[in-house]
């Protein structure tokens, strides 16, 4: 095989190859350059009084072509940055030419554009230090100044509309935030809102929008762009993020570029063409260029990338190879440029962790952009696609607990082990206390790492105790993988002497546990679903709870599966009384263990064995996963 030279691309791209091309949607060459042969519209400087400030201030105006006073107009509040006034926009910017040739175009909705300064203060000019503290108060400022004397002036003195969904306020930089800040702080008097390159200045998302069902009502357009090397682009994120999260529909719009009118000039080429027309937020998310680095990437790797829809888009260079695939959810052949960067963008992909390879010339690799997880059997690339409902397993600000590492010697299995323990916030403090351990077992092909680095079983718990919701407690992630060969009762006898002769025997030897049945959990997904099947069932009277995830025992008369069924059947009464939760999750019919596990379930009930039942769609995946242990996690200890 040749040898291949993998590199993860850092470059920029305007414009994305593969098997499903993300439409382009950037302003075309030309689209600021002065036309003589279309009629222009005209800019004028306009002068009104300031109650707020105590003086008169000045605005530009940018009336369309063929203005008419007999006709009436929707108005763009169009605000600038730190470092300019009223005129930053013509001198950078050249709006009215963008606008012009727009309209003789006519991709335009006639409006007319009021650039004014946004530094409140009698002395208004960008002069001395810009960082001044009263000059940072006065952009804050100009709030008041443009509801109170500017907007009223405007409407005094121009054929315009005055209800909400006729006005329109978007900005640059410190102009974004001002544009975030008051367009969605002020919602009955701008139904459009946009913001290039938002600045610091931006308001917390959760201060932006308090209540997003309101939002989602009033809202006709919320814009947000920036280019991706902008150092303010975390700013954009996070209210994207935010908005992502509450399901506020927005065009999140990344494009190559810095902090610069390049960038600001093209939002205002997309943004412009939206306002004031009837819009399809359904649409929204095809309004990019560029994707956002996934959080799954190693450090300062730009793909992969996710696109607002969640589709990914996968660059790297291997020049010497002949054919390059994407093996995530299903293949994607990604195409070669002249330079040897391979390029390609995936369907829609579903929420949360998803293992991937990387197929060079048939063979699996790990990409290395990413970072890799064990699953599958080996190590592996994993990709966190965002998740609007997510919330559960985000890093918040409350306490955190820990994830011990700890080596423990097997006389099961001759060797030395380690498990992972999750202790939660407060456990070194509190001394006295003892606390309650949940026993979590991963899937075939991964082990004890799994459920922490997969799974987010910290943070899970860490929110879940943060808002009252589950008991603090330990999880203990043991490594299921004790056996070599087949996955049979002997390999299931090994398992359960692992579990109770040395590791729980260890966990309450070293950690304060309450070690009592009713104070032992054990849970498990696919592989540990059946481990907590054969072992959790033989030792009823030393845990209280029992939680299956995506898993049933096999058809077709397994022999294990057999020998377990006609103990259950002796001991139901047992088995019932000993059980406070006996609760069984699957991924929807789509997961794999669907079958095995309705069938297990027909057993159960002819056997009267009492459980609870839940549905999660999303297949044999870990988004289903870690929704089973956030739902589960809160039955427990109770």
């Amino acid at each position: 095989m040749k040898r291949l030279i993998l590199a993860i691309a850092t470059l920029c791209m305007p414009h994305m190859t593969g098997h499903a091309q993300t439409p382009v949607n950037h302003a075309p060459q030309g689209f600021d350059v002065l036309r003589n042969d279309i009629t222009h519209g005209k800019i004028d400087t306009i002068v009104y009084a300031s109650k707020t400030v105590g003086t008169r201030r000045k605005a530009v105006v940018y009336t369309p072509p063929g203005y008419s006073k007999k006709t009436r107009y929707p108005v763009l509040y169009l605000l600038h940055g730190i470092g300019g006034d009223e005129k930053e926009w013509l001198r950078g910017g050249t709006p009215q030419v963008i606008l012009d040739n727009l309209y003789a175009d006519g991709k335009l909705a006639p409006m007319i554009v009021v650039m004014p300064n946004g530094r409140a203060m009698k002395d208004d000019r960008a002069t001395g230090n810009i960082m001044a503290p009263d000059k940072i108060q006065a952009f804050a400022t100009f709030e008041q100044d443009l509801l109170q004397d500017l907007i009223p002036f405007i409407e005094k003195q121009f054929p315009v509309f005055t209800d909400r969904e006729h006005r329109a306020i978007a900005g640059l930089s410190m102009g974004g935030g001002q544009s975030l800040n008051f367009g969605l702080g002020n919602p009955d008097k701008f139904a459009w809102v946009g913001g290039f390159s938002s600045a610091p200045n931006t308001r917390k998302p959760e201060l932006l929008v308090p209540d997003p069902e309101t939002a989602k009502k009033q809202l006709r357009l919320l814009w947000i762009s920036c280019g991706d090397n902008d150092n303010l682009i975390s700013f954009s994120k996070r209210t994207h993020d935010y908005l992502y999260e509450n399901k506020v529909p927005h065009v999140y719009y990344i494009e190559p570029g810095g902090h610069d009118f390049n960038v600001w000039k093209n939002g205002l080429y997309m943004f412009s063409q939206l306002l004031f027309k009837p819009v399809d937020p359904a649409a929204f998310a095809k309004y990019t260029v560029l994707g956002t680095p996934a959080a799954t990437n190693v450090r300062n790797a730009a793909y992969p990338q996710i696109l607002p829809d969640n589709r990914v888009v996968f660059r790297l260079k291997a020049p010497q190879a002949q054919r390059v695939q994407i093996d995530l959810v299903k293949k994607y052949d990604l195409v070669k440029d002249t330079a040897g960067y391979w390029t390609g963008t995936t369907d829609s992909v579903g929420e949360g962790f998803h293992y991937y390879s990387l197929l060079i010339d048939g063979v699996a690799v790990a990409d290395p952009a990413s970072e890799t997880f064990f699953g599958m059997g080996r190590m592996a690339a994993g990709i966190e696609i965002p998740f609007a409902d997510g919330s559960f397993y985000a890093t918040k600000d409350v306490p955190h607990g820990d994830v011990r590492i700890k080596r423990y010697f097997s006389s099961v299995t001759n060797s030395w082990r380690r498990c992972l323990v999750y202790t939660p916030p407060g456990y070194d403090s509190a001394t006295d206390q003892q606390y309650p351990v949940l026993y979590l077992l991963h899937g075939g092909g991964e082990d004890e790492r799994g459920w922490s680095a997969q799974g987010k079983t910290d943070l899970i718990i860490d929110n879940l105790i943060a808002a009252g919701q589950a008991k603090p407690m330990l999880i203990v992630m043991m490594d299921g993988n004790v056996s070599t060969g087949s996955f049979n009762e002997q390999s299931l006898r090994n398992f359960e002497n692992e579990l109770m002769r040395v590791v729980v025997p260890y966990i309450e030897k070293n950690f304060r546990v309450a070690a009592t049945p009713g104070n032992r959990a054990l849970a498990g997904l696919s592989m540990g679903g059946i481990q907590t099947l054969y072992a959790g069932i033989n030792n009823t009277d030393q845990f209280a709870y029992l939680g299956v995830f995506s898993s049933g025992w096999f058809g077709g008369k397994q022999p294990a599966a057999e020998q377990q069924y006609a103990f259950m059947k002796q001991s139901a009464d047992k088995i019932n009384g000993n059980l406070k939760q006996f609760w069984i999750a699957m991924g929807g019919k789509e997961d794999i263990a669907y079958n095995n596990c309705q069938n297990m379930l027909a057993r159960f009930d002819e056997m009267k064995i009492k459980y609870s039942y839940s549905e999660y769609p999303g297949g044999h995946t870990w988004p289903v996963w870690r929704n089973n242990l956030y739902k589960f996690a809160q039955l427990l200890f109770k």
